[in-house]
Formats: C-alpha cells, structure tokens, sequence
C-alpha cells in the first residue's frame, strides 16, 4: 500500500492500522464517510490508494473541520500562519505555547489548533469542563517544521482537493446520506472514556445514540467499520456491543503502546474493529478469515 501524507499529528490516529483496516475495502465505494476525523489516517490511506471516489470528513470539534478545510482549500494561508507560530516559539517555547493556547481558546483558530497539537505532550489532545484546550507543551521538541508541514499540507490537498466534502457536525448528521455504494468508517472515542466526562475529548459521547445509529445503518444496509475499544497490556477498554447489531469482530494489533515505552513496558495494544453484515457480504477479507481462523486473532495484514 501507498503511503499517505500527514499534517496532523493525533494521538490515537489510525495511521499504523492503516493497510489493516484498509484490507477489508475490496470492493467498489463510491463515498467513504469518516465522522470522527481526527487526523483522517482511514481517510488519506483511502484516497491515495484509490478506495473510494469521493469522501466525508467531518468532526464535532468544529476547529478541526475547519484546519481540515484549510488543508484541502487554503494551503498557502495555513503554512503560512502556521511557521509564523513555530517560528515564533524559538526564543521562549514554553512561554510561548501558553500564549498561543490562550489564542486559540479565545478564537478557535484552526491554525492556532494544528500548533498546539504538533506541540503538546504526546501529540494527546486534552479540553477542560468548558471546552478550553488545556494540555500542556512537550518542552523537548518544537513541533513539526514548517518545511515538513508544507509537504504534508501540499500533498493532501492536491490528494483530496475536488473529491472531498468537509464537516462540523455531529457523527449521526455526517452519515445521514450513506447509501449501500459507501461505506462508513468510525473511530470514535473508545468505550471506557465514554459515558464520563474525559478530558481527551471535547464532546461526550453518548454510546445510546452510537448504538441506535449502528442499527439505523444495518437497517440501510451501509456497510461499516468501526473501531471502538481494545486492550493494552492487562488492562481492557470496554466490552463488546450488543450482539443484535450481528457485528463481526477482529483484533488488530497496534503494537508497543507509546505510555508503556515511556514506562519501560511492553505492553501491547490490541484493538477492536467490528464490521456490519452489510459489508462482511461485500469483502473478500472476512472470507479469507473464516478459511484461516488463526487470523482473526491479529487481523490481516498485521504484524
């Protein structure tokens, strides 16, 4: 598989189960839906190998819809407004971080926002009780350098410019036009930080309203992945979603878990993805699968 730019760097991006998840795409999509953008790995992996005509990128974190416009439509200004804020750290980082985060709760800029995530600790997005960004600056690094910037925004925005529609909404509104020609990948926020406020993430989510729109879409016949809970080391996020939804359900392994590094662990992260009939029907993969079972423990193409 091709390798796709990236100018956003979430923690938590799909990224390295990229080829994974994309294996179960064998089959002709007209649009790929991604609800939950974040850094839109399924998204850009997608594009550049050529897995579907046209796509939705949307997010709730309506800062982000707009840095994901700005990649796509105006990547002169981004580039631009961007190295003018990594530029501007080089005499005081720290300070200056403080002073850009408060920017950025004050306007919402969506370039303010790329900064702030290319700096802070382990690229991991945090807000406070009202919204407000509140994580804090990685003092070891600077970022990614505008002159690395500048390729990855170039690159995705020659990538998707013309085929993509971009969102600032909630999940159930970005999905409402799938038909049984598309496919809906969605990478939400895993199920033990959902049902509690958590600082990762800006909205709550409510796993009702999850459920209830994953049964909408089998109604549809959409077919659909999503990712949504796993294991790491000894300790589990989650338990499986109810068994009327007919899901099934891989394991991919993600590898060593970047805080066990940090720890001197070894724990591995192991994470779900569950697959509706409607698309079991369509993938060869799932197939493959069932005729080599020792597969489903790690997913295919997985390592």
């Amino acid at each position: 598989m091709k390798k796709a730019p990236h100018a956003i760097p979430y923690q938590g991006s799909k990224r390295k189960l990229a080829d994974s998840i994309l294996s179960y795409m064998d089959f002709e999509i007209d649009t790929l839906y991604e609800p939950f953008a974040g850094s839109g790995a399924i998204t850009l992996a997608s594009a550049i190998n050529q897995k579907a005509k046209r796509f939705v990128v949307a997010d709730k974190l309506e800062p982000l819809a707009e840095l994901w416009k700005m990649i796509v439509d105006e990547p002169e200004r981004l580039i631009e407004e961007y190295s003018l804020y990594w530029n501007g750290q080089l005499e005081d980082p720290a300070k200056y971080f403080r002073d850009v985060r408060e920017i950025y709760n004050n306007t919402k800029s969506p370039s303010a926002l790329l900064y702030l995530v290319a700096r802070c600790v382990k690229n991991a997005v945090r807000f406070n009780g009202s919204g407000e960004f509140n994580q804090g600056a990685d003092n070891r690094r600077l970022g990614m350098k505008p002159e690395k910037l500048e390729k990855e925004v170039r690159a995705m925005s020659r990538l998707l410019k013309g085929k993509i529609s971009i969102k600032g909404c909630d999940f159930r509104q970005a999905i409402s036009q799938a038909t049984d020609k598309d496919l809906v990948y969605m990478d939400p926020p895993w199920q033990g930080t959902s049902g509690k406020r958590d600082p990762r993430y800006a909205y709550l989510l409510n796993i009702d309203e999850l459920i209830e729109e994953l049964d909408s879409l089998n109604k549809r016949e959409v077919p659909f992945m999503l990712s949504f809970d796993g294991t790491c080391g000894d300790k589990s996020y989650g338990s499986d979603l109810p068994d009327f939804l007919n899901l099934k359900k891989v394991l991919l392994n993600a590898g060593r878990s970047s805080q066990a590094t940090l720890l001197g662990r070894d724990d591995v992260t192991i994470e779900s993805l569950y697959l509706s009939p409607a698309l079991v029907k369509k993938t060869k993969t799932v197939s493959h699968i069932k005729e080599n079972p020792q597969l489903d423990l790690l997913g295919v193409g997985t390592t």
